[in-house]
């Protein structure tokens, strides 16, 4: 594969890439090439089995991860080769991030957690000048998952399905563009995960926020607009979801 790749600019994100990691002496290939792209507005489920490489693709696409080959676009243009500074504004500005592990800072409240994107962005000075116009905001996204009534609860006190939607609480505050899912129902029980789906889809219809999210679930993974599915680290079948 080229280390220089052109995609179309119509794509919100795009990647064409190839990673491995070293284990020892031996590097273990992840991703074997693979071309992927979403548009504006598009929720994408990546399936495979565990190992085929759908978390790593995910971690590339968020400027968590570098690929060894390749690159990653946002409208076109190359965002995986930028200074540090840049990438974590990325992060911060464009990207928004649910993990299967929630991932909540246990000595904080709700709420605070949920602040912790707008306390990133901006400087001492600026996050208390504008506090009580983010903590609305922030109270406002709460409600908006169903967790009005938990501002002031901490992670502990929480259900896992609770926990994930402080998290996807927390992901919205930075008004990201794409939000990147890693497994989000994989800790909850059926009912606890259909409930989450269907607030991720319920953002994606409302919102029209961009969903990447990763599964190794079919029938959650059919709830997206369109299936991409990994095997071995390759790009095995591109669908329509159901």
């Amino acid at each position: 594969m080229s280390e220089t790749i052109k995609m179309p600019q119509t794509h919100l994100a795009s990647l064409a890439v190839a990673k491995s990691y070293s284990k020892g002496e031996h590097k273990i290939p992840v991703l074997r090439g693979v071309d992927f792209h979403v548009r504006r507005g598009e929720f994408v489920s990546i399936i495979g089995q565990s190992g085929s490489g759908k978390s790593t693709l995910l971690h590339l696409l968020g400027l968590l991860d570098s690929p060894d080959v390749g690159e990653v676009q946002l409208y076109g243009h190359r965002i995986d080769d930028l200074p540090a500074r840049s990438r974590d504004e990325l992060r911060n500005r464009v990207f928004g991030f649910i993990f299967q592990f929630y991932h909540l800072l246990p000595e904080l409240s709700v709420l605070e957690n949920v602040l912790i994107p707008v306390m990133i962005r901006h400087s001492l000075w600026d996050f208390w000048k504008h506090r009580k116009a983010f903590r609305e905001q922030a109270k406002e996204l709460l409600n908006k998952v169903g967790l009005g009534h938990r501002l002031t609860h901490r992670p502990s006190e929480l259900s896992g399905g609770e926990m994930q939607r402080a998290a996807i609480a927390r992901a919205l505050m930075g008004n990201p563009e794409v939000l990147l899912a890693d497994e989000p129902t994989g800790n909850l029980d059926a009912e606890t995960g259909a409930e989450i789906m269907e607030l991720l889809s319920s953002l994606n219809a409302q919102n029209e926020l961009t969903i990447i999210m990763v599964t190794h679930d079919e029938a959650i993974a059919q709830l997206a607009h369109r299936i991409v599915r990994l095997a071995e680290g390759r790009l095995e079948a591109w669908g329509e979801a159901a």
